[in-house]
């Protein structure tokens, strides 16, 4: 009895096998490449393509904002979790002082000290805030909101409109604070074929 059990088990099992092998044979094979989505254009890349290449500010979009502005956004937008001022609430720490800290042994992580480049700011923001709703602030709050992070930290002016041009040109303390990776993995070169050693 325990043996004609087990046949019926093994039966049915290379039953089943057989049937899923059967079922994947019977696709019809794919010659010309993947057969599911559509070409892309260029154009409608372009939603997703945000990067910004901090070192210049290539690839900031158009827009345009100042600490005044800038303020009005963060009372609204961001201080029930940054605090008032930045100055640090019940999410975040601060964002304001900290400048010349990184020589030293109690280093204050804030934009205007660790940044090399004001906008990686503006990308930061743009990407990641406000924390519950990533990336639904427009080019000109994030102008704004830019512009006011830096005022407060004594880099630029209260009515200084920040856009493109101005932003990338905003000099970070800290700039020069960096030093190169010279590792030699660092400098490796992607190879595919005919790889040295």
């Amino acid at each position: 009895m325990v043996l004609v059990k087990k046949i019926i088990i093994i039966t049915a099992g290379l039953t089943l096998l057989a049937a899923c092998s059967t079922s994947q044979n019977t696709a019809p094979k794919n010659t010309s490449g993947a057969a599911f989505g559509k070409p892309i254009a260029e154009q409608d890349l372009q939603a997703w393509n945000i990067d910004i290449r901090t070192q210049d500010g290539l690839g900031l979009p158009a827009g345009q904002g100042n600490a005044v502005a800038g303020e009005k956004i963060y009372n609204a937008k961001c201080a029930s979790c940054h605090g008032p001022d930045a100055k640090g609430g019940p999410v975040f720490g601060t964002m304001v002082g900290g400048i010349g800290s990184f020589t030293t042994n109690a280093r204050v992580l804030t934009p205007g000290s660790m940044y090399p480049y004001a906008p990686i700011l503006f990308d930061y923001v743009r990407r990641a805030m406000p924390m519950d709703k990533p990336q639904s602030l427009t080019n000109d709050e994030v102008y704004a909101l830019s512009a006011y992070i830096l005022n407060l930290n004594g880099l630029v002016g209260k009515t200084d409109e920040m856009n493109s041009k101005t932003l990338a040109a905003v000099k970070m303390p800290n700039r020069d604070g960096f030093m190169v990776d010279d590792r030699p993995d660092t400098h490796a070169v992607r190879c595919m074929t005919n790889c040295k050693q």
